[in-house]
């Protein structure tokens, strides 16, 4: 897991490659993973200014998140 400081919703991120799968954690409510994510959309979330604001609009938009 990457831990992101500068996110006041998202305490870490984390990717699984062989799997596909991206993992969240919350500050508030745990962690989420988010299976079938490509590795381009794993590289946008790295790279996107607001972690939280991303997982809004894409990764609860276009995956099924499932509870750790």
């Amino acid at each position: 897991m990457i831990p992101t400081p500068e996110s006041s919703n998202v305490e870490a991120i984390g990717y699984d490659e062989r799997n596909e799968e991206v993992w969240v954690t919350f500050r508030t409510s745990g962690t989420y993973s988010y299976p079938g994510v490509p590795e381009h959309v794993w590289e946008q979330f790295q790279q996107a200014d607001s972690k939280g604001r991303f997982v809004n609009m894409v990764l609860k938009v276009d995956f099924v998140g499932n509870r750790a």
